[in-house]
C-alpha cells in the first residue's frame, strides 16, 4: 500500500527501508557533524514566548535542517519532496512545505504524550519520523506510541523506518530509550 492509501484508511503509515542502511549511516554522520559544530539545542515545550526546558516532559535535543545542507540531507529532502507530491496527487492533501529536524534522545529520555499541532495552529498536516538507529533491539525501548480510539500502537525506531501519521488531534509519545535514539522528524504543512 502507498503512504497516501495508508493515511486515508488508517491515518498512519509505516514504510520500512524508506532509506537503506548506508543512507541512514550517512545521515548519522551528518547529525554527528552538526552536533560537533554545536547546532543541537535542548528541546523545549510551550508556546511562543513561553518555551522552557522540562526534561521530565521532553528530553531530546534538536537541530533544524537548514542550509548549509550536506549531500545526504539534500538527498533525503528530495525523497520527502517526492512523497509530498505523491500525497498531494493521490490524496489531495494540499501540502506545500516541509518542516524538519534531527531529534536526538540520550539514554533515559523520552517525550510525554502530546499532539504536534500547537494550540490554534493547524498548518501541520502530516507528521513524519525517519529513524536512523543502527541495530536497534526491542529491549532498547524508545518506541513511538501512537494513541487511537481503541488504545495505542507502538512502533520500534528501526533504522530506515519511516512513520507518517495525520497530525490533527493525534496524541503520541516517545517512550524512554535505554540507548541514544536518533531520528529525522517533522511535518508536511498546509496553508490553513
Amino acid at each position: 500500500m502507498s503512504v497516501a492509501a495508508d493515511l486515508g484508511s488508517q491515518g498512519i503509515s509505516v514504510q520500512d527501508r524508506f532509506v537503506l542502511p548506508a543512507e541512514a549511516s550517512r545521515l548519522r554522520e551528518c547529525a554527528d557533524l552538526r552536533e560537533s559544530r554545536g547546532d543541537f539545542s535542548p528541546a523545549r515545550v510551550g508556546g511562543s514566548g513561553a518555551q522552557q526546558r522540562l526534561e521530565d516532559i521532553r528530553g531530546d535535543f534538536t537541530c533544524w535542517l537548514r542550509e548549509p545542507l550536506q549531500t545526504p540531507e539534500r538527498d533525503l529532502l528530495l525523497r520527502l519532496e517526492e512523497l509530498r507530491l505523491e500525497l498531494n496527487r493521490e490524496a489531495f492533501f494540499g501540502l506545500f512545505e516541509l518542516e524538519l529536524h534531527y531529534a536526538k534522545y540520550p539514554p533515559g529520555a523520552g517525550y510525554a504524550r502530546h499532539v504536534d499541532q500547537p494550540r490554534g495552529i493547524a498548518q501541520r498536516k502530516v507528521s513524519v519520523v525517519l529513524y536512523l538507529n543502527s541495530q536497534w533491539q526491542a529491549a532498547d525501548g524508545g518506541a513511538l506510541r501512537i494513541y487511537r480510539g481503541d488504545g495505542f500502537i507502538d512502533f520500534e525506531p528501526l533504522e530506515g523506518r519511516l512513520v507518517c501519521f495525520l497530525t490533527a488531534d493525534r496524541e503520541h509519545e516517545v517512550l524512554a530509550a535505554r540507548r541514544e535514539r536518533l531520528s529525522v522528524s517533522g511535518w508536511f504543512r498546509g496553508r490553513d
